[in-house]
């Protein structure tokens, strides 16, 4: 639904968070999708098997890999990408009906993605990476989750250095040293770019309007 605050129609946009795995994206993301109702989870297509308690196309749409293959060759993921033994991509037609009418899609997904992302939606997206206070506290935050063995844990924290390397690919970098205070700061991210001229594209006409 467009704001209705606002009187001008716009384009929705495409807005990216990334960070490694413990810096708190998917706790912002979810903060983020409970107080903002201009935007939406975008719902990723998967090749994995659906786990308990998850519902096809709500938590992802699961396809066969054959499936998967299929629209991939076909051009219809926005990005998609091998992750763990498993494909996970984007459905392009989905994104852009919602965007076309006037509404915002959330990603959380990695720089590989996000580059992905880049090169087939450009001006529509916007980039957020979000870094740990430090490499200690994000240990600290993946051993404060009980869930995962050592091995793993220091396997995240292998890729993290790789994945943080690629902070200057975003257009806007955050340290989430507190979750409400970067949650505030992705909204004002999200509401100055919501803002821009060039997103509000009913501006010509209401413009010519005003001024006959």
């Amino acid at each position: 639904m467009q704001d209705t605050s606002n009187p001008i129609r716009r384009r929705g946009l495409l807005f990216v968070l990334s960070s490694p795995s413990g810096a708190g994206k998917s706790t912002i993301s979810r903060m983020l999708l409970e107080t903002d109702q201009e935007i939406r989870m975008s719902v990723s297509a998967t090749t994995r098997a659906m786990r308990p308690g998850e519902e096809d196309g709500v938590h992802y749409h699961f396809l066969t890999p054959e499936k998967f293959e299929d629209m991939e060759k076909a051009n219809q993921f926005l990005e998609w990408a091998h992750v763990f033994g498993n494909r996970y991509g984007t459905p392009r037609a989905g994104v852009e009906q919602i965007i076309s009418d006037g509404r915002d899609v959330l990603f959380d997904i990695d720089w590989q993605g996000t580059q992905q992302l880049h090169a087939t939606a450009g001006d529509d997206l916007v980039r957020v990476f979000i870094l740990p206070p430090s490499m200690a506290e994000l240990e600290r935050r993946l051993r404060g989750r009980g869930t995962d063995s050592d091995d793993v844990i220091q396997g995240r924290m292998d890729r993290a250095a790789g994945e943080i390397s690629h902070w200057a690919e975003y257009d806007y970098v955050l340290v989430n040293d507190d979750a409400a205070s970067c949650l505030e700061k992705v909204r004002h991210i999200l509401a100055a770019e919501r803002l821009k001229r060039a997103r509000n594209i009913g501006l010509v006409d209401f413009v010519r309007g005003m001024i006959g």
